[in-house]
């Protein structure tokens, strides 16, 4: 059976390779919304649709590398690129919680190369494998937990955003499942979330953790189109969550033991 510093590195690992397949089968599928994002850099809607399948092409070998051959060259890479675009939203126009909400994309990459940090120093270290340590410090595990808390508040608190504001995808998603009142049902789901991503940071309970993890990968269930890529491309928001679940509790053990041989 797995140890739990394990199931943290390989819930990272794969739920940021899904992110990026996911994102990057849009960019095969060149869907339309993206032209807003190439547009920020001045990109003309003819040579978008060109080079979405490029784009998409990129970010699918970089998730496969990750389940494959992960290195901190391309993890990094990860990181970056998935907070770029995410930006790209509100750079286009769109509400800032498009970005906040989308934390796990570059957040889950984050985490995991917190998680596989040493103190190695050599350049040559971004092409090596990236793999779990032996031994995972407490500093670290602790560093890993704070991050992956920022992420999950951020990204359970910019979807409820997204709710309140009655964002048209996410009310298409409630009539297309049988609401007669999407706006009242978004306002619910929003103040919901928002204590949700509150509890996160002020007391992230186990249960609780749990939970809101079978509601992230139950509400990203219902998109009117590409429900499948959709569901795959938030990937970064599920294993976020679960790793912060498989995380909490070595904490307090260990936090326990320092409280009784104190």
């Amino acid at each position: 059976m797995l140890q739990n510093d394990r199931k943290i590195y390989y819930t990272l690992r794969f739920a940021a390779a899904m992110c990026f397949i996911g994102h990057g089968s849009f960019g095969i599928i060149t869907k339309q919304i993206w032209c807003n994002y190439f547009a920020v850099f001045g990109i003309a809607h003819n040579t978008a649709y060109s080079l979405m399948p490029v784009v998409g092409t990129v970010d699918i070998l970089m998730g496969l590398s990750l389940l494959i051959y992960p290195t901190r060259a391309i993890t990094w890479w990860l990181v970056i690129w998935g907070a770029v675009t995410a930006f790209l939203r509100p750079m286009s126009g769109e509400p800032f919680a498009e970005f906040i909400e989308r934390a796990g994309n570059f957040g889950a990459p984050l985490a995991l190369l917190i998680l596989s940090s040493n103190s190695e120093k050599e350049f040559k270290r971004f092409f090596r494998l990236l793999k779990p340590n032996s031994t995972i410090k407490t500093e670290i595990l602790e560093k890993v937990i704070n991050c992956l808390k920022a992420v999950v508040f951020l990204l359970l608190f910019g979807h409820g955003w997204l709710n309140l504001i009655e964002k048209k995808g996410i009310m298409g998603q409630y009539a297309s499942i049988g609401f007669s009142n999407p706006a009242l049902v978004a306002h619910m789901v929003g103040i919901f979330e928002i204590v949700a991503a509150c509890t996160v940071i002020i007391r992230p309970l186990r249960p609780l953790i749990f939970a809101f993890f079978i509601w992230k990968i139950g509400t990203e269930l219902f998109y009117p189109h590409w429900e499948l890529f959709e569901w795959i491309e938030r990937g970064g928001s599920y294993g976020a969550i679960l790793a912060l679940w498989f995380a909490l509790p070595r904490v307090s053990l260990k936090t326990r033991n320092t409280l009784v041989t104190s």
